[in-house]
C-alpha cells in the first residue's frame, strides 16, 4: 500500500474526507453504479441518475454470515467497515470482524493510453481476506447483481441464462424485448444488450430470487440448487439476480484472494447519423465468449499496471496541487471518464461521445468538451481527437449552414444533429462566440501537447472561419449564450470576450505550426490589439468587470487560463494577479461564486480560476474551500460540478464529463504535461 493510499483510507476512516458519492462500476453512461452511502452495507448501490442497481455482498467466516454490501438481508448483520479508499482505476473497501479482515476492490482498468483496455465494459471485483487473530478461519464470499442493472424501469420483463466459458461460470440477463437505440433522453438507464456475472471456477451459481439466494446463503452458505426458469418477468417481480458463491479456503494470516467480472454488451452504443456504431471493443467483431477470456487472462497484469498508473498520478496531483486538490481530481477520474460512450466508425476509428447528464442530455456537446477537454490533453488526446472529430465532420457538412461552430449533435445516443436552440434552422439561442472560441482553443492545446498541428490542417477551412467570426464578433459579444447557459443571455460579457481573444492567438499558434507567417502575424497582431481594449473596456479599479458596460460587476474570468497554459502571452501578468486578489475576498465558505449575480459556483470553472494564481499559496487558498464542498455536499450523488458556495448544496447537474476540468492545473504544470502526454503522442 502507498503512503497516499494509507492516508487516504485514514482520513476516510476518521470522517474528515467524505466522497459524495463512491464509484463502484463506471464505464459509460449506461454503464456506471455507485455507492452513495457513508458505509457500503447502509443502502443499495445506484445509477448515477440516483435508480437501485443493487448488489448484495455477504461473507461467512466460521458458519457466521454477515453482510459487505447491501443492507438485506437483515439476519446477516453489517461487517464493520474500517476503510475506504478511492483511486483513479481502484476502489477499496476493508472490512474486519469474527477475526478476519476483508479488503473487497472494484478495479476499472480505465487506462486512457490503452483504448483496448478502456473500451471494455469490464470491472473486476476482488475479495483478500486475511486473519487478524493468529488462528485458520473458513471463509466463503457470497455476490449478486439485479436485474435492476438492465432495465429503464423496474416493471420490463427480464430473462437470464447460463453457460460455461473458460473454466468460467457465466451468468446473464437483459431484456426481453431488447429496444437497442430505441429511447433517447437524459433520466434513462440502458435496457437492451445483457450483464454478465462471470467467476473463475470452482463457484457455485444460481439465477433466482433475491430471497432464495441470499436467504440460502446467510442461513446454511449455499445457494439454490437449481435456476429459477419463471421468465420472462418484471426486475421488480421478486427480483431476480445473478448470484454466485466461493471458498476463500482456510484463511490464515497469509492473503487469501479470489475475483469476479462484472460485464454489459451493449451490442451498438450509439447512432451517428442514422448509423448504428458498435462499442470500440467490438470493431474487429469480437463477441463476449472473446471478451470475457482475455479480459481474465489480463486480470493480474492490470492489477499491477492499474497500481503504478494510480500511485504515479497522485503523486502528481499532490505534488502540484496539494493533498485537497489530488482529492477532488482522484474523484473526477472515473465520472469523467463513464460519462462517455467509445464507439469505433466503420472503418475502426474510434468516435468519443460525452453525455450531457443531468442537464438536457445532449450528446457531444461543444461546451461539454471544452470544459472536460484538461483530463484528456493530459492523458489521451486520442481521445480527444475522437470527440472532435464527428463535431468537425458535422460542421463541414452541407447541414451545418452558420459561420460558427455548433453546440452538440442531439440527444444521448442519438447523434443525429443539434437540437439545442435553433437547431440547424437558425441562430436563435445559439452559442456562436462559446463554441467557435471552444474548438479553435481545443485545437491550438491538442497542438501545443503533441508538438504538431496536423489535426488542425486537416480542417483548416473550418478555423479560418470561426476565426474570421470571433474576429469580428468576439471582442464585445452582443447579447448571446455562453456555456453558463443556466444564468442566461448576457450582452458584452468580458469573460467570454477573453475566449475569443485567447482563441484568435491559439489559431496564430496553428498557423506558426504550419508555416503560415503571415496568417500568423496577422492573427497575432489582431489578439494583442484586442487584448489591449480589453483591458480598457472591462476595468474596475480592483478587478475587471463581468460585463463591458456594466461598472460595480465581477466575474471569475476563467477563460484567461489558457493564456498561461498555451504560452500566448497577450495579457500581462498584472491582469490575473488582480482578479485572484480580488477573488480572495469574494470567497464563500464553499468557493468562489461565479459572478456577483448569484453564490453558486462551477467546480471545472472554480479550479480554472485558481490556476491563475502566481504562488502556491493563493492556489491553495482558491482549492480549500472546493475539497470542503466535496466532504460537505448534503445530495450523496456522483459529483456536482454547479452547487451553492454558501451551503454545498447542489444546484443542479450531476455525474457529468466536465469535472475532467479539474485537471487543469496539471496541465499547466510542465513537468507533469511532459510526463504524461507523451505515453499518447
Amino acid at each position: 500500500m502507498s503512503v497516499l493510499e494509507s492516508a487516504l483510507v485514514v482520513a476516510i476512516a476518521v470522517g474528515p474526507s467524505r466522497p459524495p458519492a463512491v464509484p463502484l462500476v463506471a464505464h459509460h453512461p449506461y454503464f456506471s453504479v455507485w455507492s452513495t452511502s457513508d458505509r457500503l452495507t447502509d443502502d443499495w448501490s445506484r445509477h448515477w441518475t440516483g435508480a437501485t442497481q443493487a448488489m448484495c455482498g455477504m461473507v461467512r467466516v466460521d458458519g457466521k454470515t454477515m453482510r459487505w454490501c447491501g443492507p438485506q438481508p437483515a439476519t446477516a448483520p453489517a461487517m464493520t467497515q474500517v476503510g475506504l479508499a478511492v483511486h483513479q482505476t481502484r476502489t477499496i473497501y476493508d472490512f474486519e470482524d469474527a477475526g478476519v479482515h476483508l479488503t473487497v476492490t472494484f478495479l476499472t482498468p480505465a487506462l486512457p493510453d490503452d483504448l483496448d483496455v478502456l473500451s471494455r465494459p469490464v470491472t473486476y471485483v476482488t475479495f483478500d481476506a486475511r486473519a487478524r487473530d493468529g488462528r485458520s478461519h473458513d471463509v466463503w464470499i457470497y455476490f449478486d447483481v439485479t436485474g435492476e442493472w438492465t432495465v429503464n424501469t423496474a416493471s420490463q420483463p427480464v430473462t437470464w441464462s447460463r453457460f460455461q466459458l473458460d473454466h468460467m461460470s457465466v451468468l446473464r440477463m437483459g431484456t426481453q424485448e431488447q429496444p437497442v437505440l430505441a429511447k433517447k433522453g437524459d433520466d434513462l438507464r440502458i435496457d437492451w444488450g445483457y450483464l454478465y456475472l462471470a467467476a473463475p471456477d470452482p463457484v457455485l451459481s444460481a439465477m433466482a430470487s433475491d430471497r432464495a439466494c441470499r436467504d440460502a446463503f446467510a442461513s446454511t452458505g449455499a445457494l439454490p440448487a437449481s435456476d429459477d426458469l419463471r421468465m420472462p418477468r418484471a426486475a421488480s417481480d421478486e427480483w431476480p439476480v445473478l448470484a454466485t458463491a466461493f471458498s476463500l479456503g482456510p484463511v490464515t494470516d497469509l492473503n487469501m484472494s479470489r475475483h469476479v467480472m462484472l460485464a454489459y454488451d451493449d451490442v451498438f452504443s450509439v447512432e451517428y447519423f442514422n448509423r448504428k456504431l458498435r462499442p470500440y471493443w467490438r470493431r474487429t467483431g469480437m463477441e463476449v465468449d472473446g471478451l470475457l477470456p482475455i479480459a481474465e487472462k489480463d486480470y493480474r497484469s492490470l492489477c499491477g499496471k492499474c497500481r503504478a498508473f494510480d500511485d504515479a498520478l497522485e503523486a502528481d496531483m499532490t505534488r502540484v496541487g496539494g493533498e485537497p486538490y489530488a482529492r477532488i481530481a482522484t474523484l473526477a477520474y472515473r465520472q469523467c471518464l463513464a460519462a462517455h460512450a467509445l464507439a469505433a466508425d466503420f472503418d475502426g476509428t474510434p468516435l468519443h461521445f460525452p453525455k450531457e447528464n443531468f442537464s438536457n442530455g445532449c450528446i457531444s456537446t461543444v461546451d461539454v468538451i471544452y470544459p472536460a477537454a484538461p483530463f484528456f490533453l493530459l492523458l489521451s488526446t486520442p481521445l480527444l481527437r475522437a470527440q472532435l472529430e464527428p463535431v468537425l465532420a458535422y460542421a463541414r457538412s452541407a447541414r451545418w449552414r452558420h459561420p460558427f461552430a455548433p453546440h452538440d449533435l442531439g440527444t444521448f445516443p442519438l447523434a443525429n444533429g443539434q437540437v439545442y436552440g435553433d437547431g440547424e434552422r437558425g441562430t436563435e439561442d445559439q452559442m456562436p462566440v462559446e463554441e467557435s472560441g471552444n474548438m479553435l482553443l481545443l485545437l491550438a492545446a491538442m497542438a501545443r501537447v503533441e508538438g504538431k498541428a496536423d489535426f488542425a490542417r486537416d480542417h483548416w477551412a473550418e478555423v479560418e472561419k470561426w476565426a474570421h467570426y470571433l474576429r469580428e464578433k468576439g471582442l464585445d459579444p452582443e447579447n448571446q449564450l455562453c456555456t453558463d447557459d443556466f444564468a442566461g443571455h448576457l450582452a458584452h460579457n468580458a469573460n467570454l470576450s477573453l475566449k475569443a481573444i485567447v482563441a484568435i492567438g491559439g489559431v496564430a499558434q496553428l498557423c506558426d505550426r504550419l508555416g503560415k507567417t503571415e496568417e500568423a502575424a496577422d492573427h497575432r497582431r489582431a489578439a494583442e490589439e484586442m487584448a489591449k481594449k480589453w483591458i480598457a473596456m472591462a476595468d474596475d479599479g480592483d478587478h475587471y468587470r463581468l460585463a463591458f458596460d456594466k461598472p460595480g460587476t465581477w466575474s471569475q474570468k476563467y477563460n484567461l487560463a489558457w493564456d498561461r497554459v498555451l504560452g500566448l502571452g497577450l495579457f500581462p501578468p498584472d491582469v490575473a494577479r488582480k482578479e485572484v486578489a480580488f477573488y480572495l475576498k469574494k470567497q464563500g465558505r464553499f468557493g468562489l461564486p461565479l459572478d456577483n449575480r448569484s453564490a453558486y459556483t462551477k467546480l471545472d470553472w472554480a479550479v480554472w480560476t485558481a490556476t491563475l494564481a502566481d504562488s502556491r499559496a493563493d492556489f491553495d487558498a482558491l482549492i480549500a474551500p472546493l475539497a470542503e464542498f466535496v466532504t460537505h455536499t448534503p445530495q450523496r450523488v456522483p459529483l456536482t460540478d454547479w452547487f451553492e458556495t454558501t451551503d454545498a448544496k447542489q444546484s443542479g447537474f450531476q455525474a457529468r464529463s466536465v469535472v475532467g476540468g479539474v485537471y487543469l492545473p496539471l496541465l499547466a504544470d510542465q513537468a507533469a504535461r511532459e510526463r504524461w502526454s507523451h505515453r499518447t503522442r
